[in-house]
């Protein structure tokens, strides 16, 4: 009786596990779909902490609660030392936000004003960062002039400073000056036919809290420390780039360089920068 027992068990067994192998998918992949499968690992480690990491959102701040509030607009120069990793090669900060504008991934508006009131199509974006020029060139064959259409994209070298549009307040509920970034604006030198530099224009307005996403999976060369990755979201909420202010919220809305110039304009913008410290430093009593 043992004995049939131990054999009916053994063949239920059997059975069980010829069922499972039989209910398993034929869609089995047998290649990796990883296009970097088989490369080399160009690290110590596969380095996953940027991809991973959870973008936080901002705290909730009542209107009650902000008595105080001034709107800066400054201007970033990426030739300046602490701002080369806006310029970075291998990914400079221009080509993820022209990259992320024309695949749909984010909404720009126009430059009309800095209020995000005019919302641009990607095809629009492509077409800002692209100019068509039309050149002559000779047939191999029959030395012909032939005319032909080239189309030139915008360098990011070519971009060498940017706006920035934020607002500084002081949320009563945490008893902190706090600051936050609203927009972004590459800007561009327009020019002549002779190459002269005529002024300098933005090519569109990035909303910068729709972006945090995208920025947020972006890594930024760590000058001093490449096993310390940070991103581009880490870099503008903690203000490691340098800027200079070019206006501030006033009742003419005018920009410091309409009335003042030279060394003037720069004392002006320290000014304004001081003027938010005192600010805070008077909020309290030693």
């Amino acid at each position: 009786m043992k004995f049939a027992l131990k054999l009916f068990s053994l063949v239920s067994l059997l059975m069980l596990c010829n069922s499972s192998f039989a209910q398993q998918p034929e869609n089995i992949l047998t290649e990796s779909s990883d296009p970097n499968e088989g490369r080399p690992l160009d690290d110590i480690v596969d380095k996953r902490l940027t991809t991973d990491k959870r973008l936080l959102p901002y705290d909730h701040v009542r209107e009650a609660d902000i008595f105080w509030e001034k709107r800066i607009w400054r201007v970033v120069d990426i030739r300046e030392k602490m701002n080369l990793p806006f310029a970075y090669p291998e990914r400079p900060f221009f080509s993820i936000l022209m990259d992320a504008a024309t695949g749909g991934e984010i909404t720009v508006y126009s430059t009309e004003d800095d209020k995000f009131s005019s919302k641009l199509t990607p095809d629009e974006v492509a077409s800002m960062g692209a100019t068509i020029d039309t050149v002559i060139t000779f047939d191999p064959e029959t030395y012909e002039e032939q005319l032909q259409v080239v189309r030139n994209d915008i360098n990011p070298e070519d971009v060498k400073r940017f706006r920035l549009k934020e607002v500084w307040f002081f949320d009563e509920e945490t008893s902190t000056l706090q600051v936050r970034i609203l927009g972004i604006a590459p800007l561009i030198d327009k020019t002549d036919e002779n190459g002269n530099f005529l002024y300098e224009k933005p090519m569109f307005w990035v909303y910068y809290p729709e972006a945090r996403e995208i920025l947020s999976r972006e890594r930024v060369f760590n000058v001093g420390n490449d096993a310390s990755p940070i991103t581009w979201e880490d870099l503008m909420e903690m203000r490691f780039f340098s800027s200079y202010i070019y206006k501030e919220s006033n009742v003419r809305d005018r920009r410091i360089q309409d009335y003042l110039t030279g060394i003037d304009l720069l004392l002006e913008a320290d000014k304004i920068k001081q003027e938010i410290f005192n600010f805070e430093h008077d909020l309290w009593s030693y």
